[in-house]
């Protein structure tokens, strides 16, 4: 599924737990305009965005499953996937 098919409402909430981060960057690489590294672990540059298929790569490419991407209004995981 893309980016706009995911999505039900408003937009999407990300979270980096801070506890599973390693700080590998493949998210600041993937989606450079939704994550960058500080200190060495990753954070979203803001927790709520518009649908992007990149915010997804970016969770599903992350090694540690530590980006998690939820619908704002239903709170349903929407990345990382299976």
């Amino acid at each position: 599924m893309n980016a706009e098919e995911e999505t039900t409402g408003s937009g999407w909430r990300l979270h980096v737990d801070p506890t599973r981060c390693i700080g590998s960057g493949i998210c600041a690489g993937t989606a450079p305009e939704h994550f960058t590294l500080v200190e060495g672990l990753s954070r979203p540059l803001a927790e709520q965005v518009t649908p992007a298929q990149e915010v997804i790569d970016a969770a599903d490419s992350c090694p540690m499953e530590a980006i998690v991407v939820s619908d704002v209004e239903s709170r349903r995981q929407i990345a990382p996937g299976p």
